[in-house]
């Protein structure tokens, strides 16, 4: 099992979270709290917000959430790892088995906070992530009530989309949905699993709808510190474009391991730019060939090796605040490159 090292857990949680006002002042809370609000008004009941500790036990993230033990979320190439039996939260739904435990009768869970995962690079993913988990423990509730939950959380968070609920699989609910807004996954609810509580059960992804509600096509900006952009993340009015830098495209021919996919290869660029980071807008895989598919000249050409496959990588670069000169980026391409293929 591969194991994260101090230096990156430390890394990992000092990302600032934007749904906790004691780090700094965002939009998230707004919304946040307006779709508390609206949730709360439909059900009745207060929303209690808790927050929790970002190292949970494995068990809460995926045991005791009905998990099964060879389910895919749990490798390692997809969730971060302290311990065999301690990782950070790959969802904030990790917090809800322990606070189940103390309620007695009915109660609104509203858990927000960072998750933190393995995640492909482009507009709309990110390594970590900010989610809210609403939970309404209340008996006798049916389909009917998650649909109506659904539509009043999605008409808070952004008022007048258009909401769809799609069929989806998930461990810890019965007739599991997909929330789907104007067309984007922003979520997934259900009927919670009675062995857990009677209920219903949603996650939201906060970025998505924060980036719906204001019209922002790149998530990067939720967290840049460019004034322009900024000051314009600290209400939920319309987002006014600025002037942005051009980007500049590098396709890379790389050798690496038959079942390395999108997401190991997001994780892989981040952890070698490390603080540079936040300058790469997508990583986009163009083509694969499997290694016994290339003739012998091209294997050799890679230093193709046995169980590997060769991938044309397209890695676009565009720092939010200033543009990029070509000696930067070459020099960002080769860091990514040597992250990717390595030293053959």
């Amino acid at each position: 099992m591969k194991l994260m090292t101090a230096d990156q857990v430390r890394a990992a949680l000092s990302v600032r979270d934007l749904t906790d006002p004691n780090q700094g002042s965002h939009a998230m809370q707004l919304l946040l709290a307006e779709i508390e609000q609206a949730v709360s008004e439909w059900a009745g009941l207060p929303a209690q917000r808790r927050r929790g500790n970002p190292v949970v036990p494995t068990a809460d993230n995926y045991d005791r959430l009905g998990y099964p033990a060879d389910a895919v979320a749990r490798d390692t190439r997809y969730s971060r790892y302290l311990r065999p039996d301690l990782m950070l939260r790959a969802h904030t739904t990790a917090m809800i088995p322990p606070l189940l435990q103390g309620i007695a009768d009915e109660a609104l869970l509203s858990v927000p906070g960072i998750c933190y995962r393995r995640d492909a690079i482009d507009r709309q993913h990110v390594g970590q992530p900010h989610q809210l988990d609403l939970w309404l423990i209340r008996k006798g509730l049916s389909d009917n009530d998650l649909r109506d939950m659904a539509q009043s959380v999605v008409q808070a968070a952004v008022p007048g989309a258009k909401v769809a609920l799609e069929p989806s699989d998930h461990p810890y609910t019965v007739r599991g949905k997909e929330i789907r807004v104007n067309g984007v996954e922003v979520g997934e609810c259900g009927l919670a699993r009675p062995e857990l509580c009677q209920g219903l059960a949603m996650g939201l992804g906060l970025d998505r709808l924060l980036m719906l509600r204001k019209g922002i096509d790149d998530i990067r900006l939720l967290r840049s510190t460019e004034p322009r952009i900024a000051n314009q993340l600290l209400d939920l009015r319309p987002y006014q474009p600025v002037s942005t830098q051009p980007p500049i495209r590098r396709d890379l021919s790389v050798a690496v391991a038959e079942d390395m996919d999108a997401e190991q290869l997001g994780e892989a660029v981040r952890e070698a730019l490390g603080p540079d980071a936040h300058v790469v807008e997508e990583v986009r895989v163009l083509a694969e060939t499997a290694g016994e598919l290339l003739p012998p000249v091209a294997r050799d050409r890679l230093g193709l090796r046995a169980g590997e496959k060769n991938v044309l990588l397209r890695v676009v670069l565009r720092d939010l605040e200033r543009t990029l000169t070509d000696a930067r980026a070459n020099a960002l391409r080769d860091t990514v490159y040597r992250a990717v293929h390595g030293d053959r």
